[in-house]
């Protein structure tokens, strides 16, 4: 379990989880104008979980900072849109 962990595949199979998710969301909410507002909303976890992934598989640490880094923007993005609905 702990070389599942340490390679990265654990949060490789989340990422999967969550491509999933959001392939099946936008068939569904396609046209609608809902799916948008959903993926801003899935964006910082993205971020966040490839920030994971470069930390467990060992990335520069210039890596994890740039994905926790990014995260903050696309979080503040969907709190506006969030706050304008």
């Amino acid at each position: 379990m702990e070389g599942f962990v340490r390679s990265g595949l654990a949060v490789d199979l989340v990422l999967l989880f969550l491509l999933a998710e959001a392939v099946l969301l936008w068939g569904k909410l396609r046209g609608s104008g809902q799916f948008a507002a959903i993926a801003l909303g899935l964006l910082p976890g993205l971020c966040l979980f490839l920030a994971l992934r470069a930390a467990l598989t060992g990335a520069s640490w210039q890596w994890v900072l740039w994905w926790v880094a990014l995260s903050l923007p696309a979080h503040l993005a969907d709190l506006a849109a969030r706050i304008e609905r």
